[in-house]
């Protein structure tokens, strides 16, 4: 059982969720939307850092994952964009949470399927993975996409290294 936390940051919106992951399945816990006023970058960012704590503090995740920059036509989006996650990733990181980094193609194939996605196919896909009622807002269903993602990834890992402990069904013998 990992209670996961997925944050889709944003300067002015960051969203998140918040799930459970026991073994193959998965539980919808919380999400939502960090709205930032209009202020000044270092207040905006400091309603960022301080909401991803009161997240981890309320919650109590064992796990904390986030979307990668992504280089997109704007420079100075995408730098306010990795300030938005530092501060995310620092909440964390305070709190000794471990952090893992997905991009965005990743998280959509994980989700979806295809890493080449639209938001809505995110949304419908999130939506039928956790059995929500509604359509999650569109931060909110990126950050949950990301705690899957996340969820999935730490689930096949475990599979894997299963498969590689046996052969033919047999236990490996190790000398000692």
């Amino acid at each position: 059982m990992a209670i996961i936390l997925g944050i889709d940051p944003g300067s002015r919106v960051t969203g998140f969720g918040v799930i459970n992951a026991i073994g193959q399945r998965v539980e919808y816990i919380t999400s939502g939307c960090i709205r930032c006023d209009d202020g000044e970058m270092p207040q905006r960012l400091q309603t960022i850092f301080t909401s991803v704590n009161e997240l981890i503090e309320t919650w109590s995740p064992q796990q904390f994952a986030i979307e990668q920059v992504f280089m997109g036509k704007n420079a100075a989006s995408a730098l306010k964009l990795g300030q938005a996650r530092g501060v995310a990733m620092v909440a964390a990181a305070l709190q000794q949470l471990p952090v893992a980094e997905y991009a965005p193609r990743a998280i959509k194939m994980a989700v979806t399927g295809t890493g080449g996605a639209e938001k809505e196919q995110v949304q419908h896909m999130v939506q039928t993975l956790l059995k929500l009622p509604g359509r999650p807002q569109a931060d909110a269903a990126d950050a949950l996409a990301i705690a899957l993602c996340h969820a999935f990834t730490a689930a096949s890992l475990v599979a894997q290294a299963g498969a590689r402990g046996s052969r033919r069904g047999r236990p490996l013998n190790f000398p000692g």
